[in-house]
């Protein structure tokens, strides 16, 4: 299960050929996570080759579509979670490596540490053989041009206002991210989740995504989570290990721990939404914005697709076959 933040996304304002484009690469994204697990590959594995495709994706505000700080440059964030050991990996502020997601799979294998930041991250992560790119591949049009109309209303705008001209609060916080969460033929369990973070976001800050029990959680035991939202008010929160702990202490539904934890974030000013996996195969995807890109993949491999409302029908891309 996949999503690709969540916000005010009109059905009106995002075009057909857009939204089409979207889902092509929410569909490619779910295939390569299943096709690792179809081969017998582990959970985490086949979160990061989900994660992977949306990073390299310039829709997606992770990788190479990143948003642009107010100093004009994209600083990444991401984390993993393995749920079967609860290992865990993160980087944040980095700006030179490819796939962010990556160098948190390393930082959680790789070395004694959870987390790494900034310079320290990228070296680290070139010392492992990971993918170093020149800060210009993150460059993209269309978010040069979302900063500077950011600038323009002195705002701080999530991923996808860019699709919606409704006005919003001065003191709204916007938000984007990508994430995956999946289970394995062990049982196992993991979660991940990468970020840009906020368009014009003073430099160095960092959100929850990288900070595991705030956007990323896994845990054998309870649940896989991975979140999108208001990301200082998820790590408040403790969004991701709340859904979690619900789960597992008080033995309610994934859906209904989920609501949850998104009722607290607004209580406080948030919103966002979560994608929640159990060890059974359970799943949920619940946000409080106007709708959260978003997908699914079974054991008949078969990508399902959404964008808006709950209520909405899934749109069904294609099974992928093996001999």
């Amino acid at each position: 299960m996949i999503h690709g933040g969540a916000g005010t996304i009109e059905r009106s304002k995002l075009t057909a050929e857009r939204e089409q484009a979207y889902r092509q690469v929410l569909a490619q994204s779910l295939i390569a996570g299943y096709t690792v697990l179809a081969a017998g590959g582990s959970s985490i594995d086949a979160v990061i080759a989900a994660i992977v495709v949306m990073e390299d994706s310039p829709l997606f505000n992770a990788g190479k579509g990143s948003v642009f700080s107010n100093a004009g440059r994209n600083e990444l964030d991401a984390s993993i979670m393995d749920g079967s050991m609860r290992m865990a990996g993160a980087v944040a502020a980095v700006t030179t490596i490819r796939n962010p997601i990556r160098a948190a799979h390393a930082v959680m294998t790789k070395s004694e540490h959870v987390m790494l930041m900034g310079q320290g991250a990228e070296t680290f992560a070139a010392e492992q053989g990971l993918e170093i790119v020149d800060p210009s591949y993150f460059y993209t049009q269309y978010r040069w041009d979302q900063l500077q109309k950011a600038i323009a209303n002195e705002r701080v705008l999530r991923d996808h206002d860019a699709d919606s001209d409704i006005p919003l609060p001065s003191n709204d916080e916007k938000r984007g991210t990508v994430g995956a969460v999946a289970l394995d033929h062990y049982g196992n369990l993991a979660a991940g989740t990468s970020t840009g973070g906020l368009t014009n976001k003073r430099f160095g800050r960092v959100g929850d995504s990288p900070i595991i029990g705030a956007g990323t959680y896994a845990d054998n035991r309870s649940v896989a989570v991975s979140a999108t939202g208001t990301g200082e008010i998820f790590i408040r929160a403790a969004a991701a290990f709340n859904t979690a702990a619900q789960v597992r202490l008080q033995r309610i539904s994934i859906a209904e721990a989920a609501d949850n934890t998104l009722a607290e974030i607004a209580a406080i000013g948030g919103d966002g939404g979560l994608i929640v996996l159990d060890a059974t195969g359970n799943f949920a995807m619940r946000f409080s914005t106007k709708g959260m890109f978003r997908g699914t993949i079974g054991d008949d491999g078969i990508a399902w697709t959404s964008v808006f409302s709950e209520a909405e029908t899934p749109v069904k891309h294609f099974a992928v076959s093996f001999p």
